[in-house]
């Protein structure tokens, strides 16, 4: 059986109905991972396997991002500072895994203080191209089939951006629907925490788990089919902001994609966006680099050779951001988060692509989060998933947000968008 082809949901059923032993898929994960980990470099501290809880999650290997805390692991947030740094307590969010029998199997790389000054890990359908930032450990053990579920955040694009690059999916709850209690912050008006997964339905089971706590609802499959459908043809709304960014295969994908929805049903309606593109990617920068400064101004100055100078930089912007600029942008993020689902209104979601297009050559940059920054910005939930391949092998990815707090609608709408798109998935070697 080969375990690392299971979809999360798969792996729980099996294991909840005894027809998988509940350390099979953990062992197969830390084999897998050890094999993998030469090359594709995904995890900064890899566990001893432990014996499985109890709980829908038993024997589930799972990834946490290592900014977030993990009593008795070490938790480095990608920086020199915290080298050795073993926390007393769990984050929430790992508290809940554990409570529901959940392993966490290691701590996934992350950029330093889940800025942009990158790690190690490599994408994993091309080595010499980035697997995209934050989350870039989470995001590419998930595509190698190492774990069924990894923890991310994203403060602009660090969930979304290295779904699409890795070729899995990538859900960004609405804004503080899963607390942030232990986990490092870069700007905590922007901050969420969210999760890699390689189908829609374990991203809702995900939700189910951690967000609308219906434990109950994942443990076997006639349970889940009461509580999730992927749902009917929606009407989706077209947003093309920021267009002239977007690549050639970027591009022929996506219209390859809303051809295939038009065909099954969806509704579809090009729409501008509720502000100008730049103004918003403006104000959610201003708002980053103010708090930021504020967490890490002085850090910076008491270890500057232990910082990045990309953090170095990041402060002293936003130690130049005025008290009113900041006011301001605040100011937009609320209105717009409130006027979010009247702009949306005779639509179910939003349609646009994640990034600029395929994974960029190179591992000292992550790519550019304009895509994602604005659904960020607004809290609003967003979801990838895998939509085609480039002619050089990258995964490419379609993006779909909702107004604040529907991310269960949200979810589904994604899961009959990834039915009718039907990605061809393709698998990682050692």
């Amino acid at each position: 059986m080969n375990l690392h082809k299971k979809s999360l949901l798969g792996l729980i059923w099996n294991v909840q109905s005894g027809s998988l032993p509940p350390d099979a898929a953990i062992m197969a994960a830390t084999a897998r991972a050890q094999a993998l980990e030469p090359w594709l470099q995904a995890f900064r501290y890899l566990a001893d396997p432990a014996p499985p809880g109890e709980g829908p999650l038993r024997g589930v290997p799972v990834g946490v991002k290592d900014i977030i805390a993990t009593a008795g692991m070490p938790t480095e947030n990608g920086s020199a500072v915290f080298a050795g740094h073993v926390p007393e307590n769990d984050a929430w969010i790992v508290t809940k895994i554990k409570s529901f029998g959940g392993t966490v199997l290691g701590k996934t790389v992350t950029t330093e203080f889940a800025w942009r000054h990158p790690g190690p890990t490599v994408n994993p359908w091309n080595t010499a191209h980035t697997p995209g930032g934050s989350s870039s450990g989470s995001a590419a053990a998930v595509a190698a089939g190492i774990v069924p579920l990894a923890l991310g955040t994203q403060t602009v694009g660090s969930i979304i951006r290295p779904a699409a690059y890795n070729g899995v999916v990538g859900y960004k709850p609405s804004y503080g629907a899963i607390p942030r209690d232990g986990v490092h912050p870069l700007a905590g008006s922007l901050d969420h925490v969210g999760f890699f997964t390689r189908h829609v339905a374990d991203a809702a089971a995900a939700f189910a788990l951690f967000i609308d706590d219906k434990p109950n609802a994942v443990t076997s499959e006639a349970a889940w089919k009461t509580y999730f459908e992927p749902g009917n043809p929606p009407r989706l709304a077209v947003l093309r902001s920021l267009w002239d960014l977007v690549e050639t295969p970027q591009r022929e994908i996506f219209e390859a994609n809303l051809a295939a929805l038009h065909a099954a049903g969806a509704v579809l309606t090009e729409l501008n966006a509720p502000d100008e593109p730049e103004r918003i990617l403006r104000s959610c920068r201003v708002i980053l680099e103010y708090e930021a400064a504020r967490i890490y101004g002085e850090m910076v100055r008491a270890f500057p050779d232990k910082t990045s100078a990309r953090l170095h930089a990041l402060v002293a912007a936003g130690e130049a951001v005025g008290e009113a600029d900041y006011r301001e942008a605040l100011a937009l993020q609320a209105r717009l988060r409130a006027e979010m689902a009247e702009w949306l209104d005779g639509y179910d979601a939003v349609l646009s692509v994640p990034a600029t297009g395929a994974a960029p050559p190179g591992l000292a940059e992550t790519g550019d989060a304009s895509f994602c920054a604005p659904w960020t910005f607004l809290g609003a939930p967003s979801v990838t998933i895998p939509s085609g391949w480039t002619a050089s092998g990258l995964p490419l990815g379609l993006q779909l947000s909702s107004p604040f707090g529907y991310d269960l609608p949200l979810l589904g709408i994604a899961a009959w968008s990834e039915q009718v798109i039907s990605f061809k998935r393709r698998e990682i070697g050692s």
